[in-house]
């Protein structure tokens, strides 16, 4: 991550969020503690910046959704920090759509790959920009809750919180 980002933290129902955004747009959002996330060093070089218009989107439309209200980002992304698979899994867990989900299998799959069912697993696990880009929307086989960087019990809220059938 550059050190050229603007930064936003903000409290929420779930814990306390870092966005973070680039001249390009919404590029981080992580919850305190999260795995994968910027390091504390990494954060302390960013620009504090509560009036960033796309943090202030991103702040509303995520205490909004916390709150109970349908997210549709409608707001520049800038997931350029990933590769290219990254990238293309991570397009992926946009057209997800609320209240319904995916394996990782069905995934690969849907990405003609697959036999790279552990490589989307690890991409949708590197997500750095968790809520607006739906990895909480990745179940395991069988539809069992697995892997969430900013832990699973944060995943079964956002499930149920979009009303998700059999979480």
């Amino acid at each position: 991550m550059s050190s050229t980002l603007s930064a936003l933290r903000i409290d929420s129902p779930l814990g306390p969020i870092t966005l973070a955004a680039s001249a390009q747009g919404l590029c981080g959002l992580w919850f305190e503690g999260q795995k994968h996330g910027p390091s504390q060093d990494q954060r302390q070089q960013w620009a504090s910046d509560a009036s960033n218009p796309v943090l202030q989107r991103a702040a509303d439309q995520v205490l909004a959704y916390l709150g109970g209200k349908t997210l549709k980002w409608e707001g520049p992304l800038d997931l350029s920090a990933g590769t290219p698979f990254q990238q293309s899994v991570w397009q992926a867990l946009l057209r997800i759509p609320s209240g319904q989900s995916q394996t990782y299998g069905e995934l690969a799959r849907q990405l003609a790959r697959p036999q790279a069912v552990r490589a989307v697993g690890a991409a949708v696990g590197r997500n750095p920009v968790s809520i607006i880009v739906p990895c909480h929307r990745v179940l395991g086989a069988g539809g069992q809750l697995t892997g969430y960087a900013g832990g699973l019990w944060r995943k079964q809220a956002l499930l149920q919180l979009e009303g998700h059938p059999g979480i």
